[in-house]
């Protein structure tokens, strides 16, 4: 017999908190709004320590994808702390809809919560393939677009602070600018505005040009770019504090936008339909969801560069970039996307490159570990190095492995600057500073 799990209903919004873990902070701070525009009482978790992997370890197998692992450890953490009220309390998980086990997490979470002894609190599921009738999230097309303006609003933030803080005269001024406007756009959401493109681009070019007036003094760095599981990517708790690692150790960092992964999954169901065979609907059912992107797109792209910030290439463009390096039929979990990332990072100026990979997740070893080589082939100045994450996985041992691929980097930005440096002192030149009033 079919095991029946609790269901989230139209009513318990009134009487409900959601629990959302913590994947992309920034991103799903401002889709946490958004949520709240449309009724729901939500709260992003910060929990975090060595209890959130015990957990995990106690109620799911240590065999199981690792983030699974930590977002369940996570869940019963929170649960278990006293903050809530559990008769008041349900849970909220993305699935992507795909063949990776991520689609597969909502059963292992309803699994540990019935073998922790919460077994009645309801687990919603938010996806856009059509998954848990019936307990997902509502997608409706106001919602739709309010998620997608809060990945790309979120994704701006992350990337402006991660081009200035580095350089940056008063530490603390691009952080203390992103909470500003962190705030702001959370406001936009819960009043249902700031979501078109109008408006968008209006604020996207404010935003930018709020933080291209930080004072900044732009010596060489090197400039390190992460990639991998989407989890382990973004995740504080995944990837152990990656980016504040990566900030103590003089680096500019290049996180990709958690948009592109967004357009990869709206993608691959006409690509699989082009190569396997499909309707006309079905193979071009993609164009309309990434043309309905798009505008966005090049807003984000057109506030980055004309505050003179490096951006992404257009998704349209980063497609290309898998030509003789990965078939666009690997798709499963990260998929081509991964290697595309990679291409796009070296070609951009940020060849230093971690590939960050729960350990026995097949796709990242495959697409990320597996093509090292190739890549290095095509472009020889990559300097890449994989780290897995998983409970035995020692912090120090990860931020070892890290360290040498850095110091490879340095090495190597040393070379370049080398001449620069010297012409520079023989004729007396400083180093630019924008922001002070000698700066032009």
């Amino acid at each position: 017999m079919e095991t029946q799990y609790p269901v989230f209903t139209e009513e318990m919004k009134e009487t409900h908190t959601i629990l959302i873990p913590n994947m992309a902070p920034v991103q799903f701070r401002i889709l946490a709004a958004a949520m709240e525009r449309k009724g729901y009482h939500v709260e992003l978790l910060g929990n975090c320590g060595s209890q959130v992997s015990e957990l995990g370890l106690k109620y799911v197998h240590n065999d199981t994808c690792y983030p699974a692992l930590l977002v369940i450890g996570q869940f019963l953490d929170a649960l278990g702390s006293g903050k809530y009220d559990l008769d008041h309390t349900a849970l909220i998980i993305t699935q992507t809809g795909g063949g990776c086990r991520a689609s597969n997490y909502i059963f292992l979470l309803r699994k540990a919560l019935e073998r922790a002894g919460y077994g009645h609190i309801p687990v919603l599921s938010l996806n856009f393939s059509g998954l848990e009738k019936g307990n997902s999230l509502p997608m409706d097309l106001a919602f739709i677009r309010m998620a997608l303006a809060a990945i790309y609003y979120g994704d701006l933030l992350v990337t402006l602070k991660a081009q200035t803080a580095p350089y940056e005269i008063h530490r603390g001024d691009a952080a203390a600018l992103q909470e500003k406007w962190l705030d702001v756009i959370c406001g936009w959401m819960r009043e249902g505005c700031g979501f078109n493109q109008l408006e968008m681009k209006i604020a996207m070019s404010k935003i930018a040009a709020a933080f291209a007036v930080i004072p900044v003094r732009r010596t060489p760095k090197v400039k390190v770019g992460v990639v991998g599981e989407i989890y382990v990517k973004y995740s504080p708790l995944g990837n152990n504090n990656l980016e504040e690692f990566l900030a103590s150790q003089d680096c500019e960092v290049n996180l990709p936008g958690l948009m592109g992964f967004v357009q990869y999954c709206a993608y691959n169901p006409s690509e699989t339909a082009r190569l396997y065979g499909g309707s006309f609907v079905e193979k071009h059912v993609s164009d309309l969801v990434l043309g309905y992107i798009a505008p966005m797109e090049k807003v984000i792209i057109k506030a980055l560069k004309d505050n003179g910030y490096h951006a992404p290439l257009p998704f349209s463009e980063l497609t290309k970039l898998t030509e003789g390096l990965i078939s666009k039929g690997d798709k499963m979990g990260e998929g081509w996307l991964l290697t595309a990332e990679m291409a796009e990072l070296i070609r951009a100026g940020y060849e230093n490159i971690i590939c960050a990979q729960p350990f026995g997740c097949l796709p990242n070893h495959i697409c990320g570990k597996g093509m090292i080589n190739k890549i290095r082939e095509l472009y020889p100045e990559a300097n890449i190095t994989s780290i897995d994450y998983d409970p035995s996985a020692t912090r120090v041992n990860q931020e070892n492995r890290i360290k040498l691929m850095l110091s490879v980097g340095r090495e190597r930005l040393a070379e370049r600057t080398a001449g620069q440096v010297e012409a520079a002192s023989a004729s007396g030149a400083g180093t630019a500073v924008r922001g002070d009033p000698a700066f032009a």
